[in-house]
């Protein structure tokens, strides 16, 4: 398994939401990470999710 990153930003630039995410895929890791999103109700807020080799996989503004 491989660690994601998921942040989730303010508009003040403030991180609302910080974690770690454990994938076995980038898929699967986006899977998770939009359902994390949902559940919080940070669809719309500015996001991100991060590879463990810092390629950006979602990313919303």
């Amino acid at each position: 398994m491989k660690t994601y990153f998921l942040t989730v930003y303010s508009n003040k630039g403030e991180a609302l939401l910080d974690e770690q995410i454990e994938a076995n895929s980038e898929d699967e890791a986006k899977t998770i990470a939009t359902q994390k999103l949902e559940e919080n109700d940070y669809k719309d807020t500015t996001h991100r999710l991060v590879s463990p080799d810092a390629r950006l996989l979602l990313f919303h503004r």
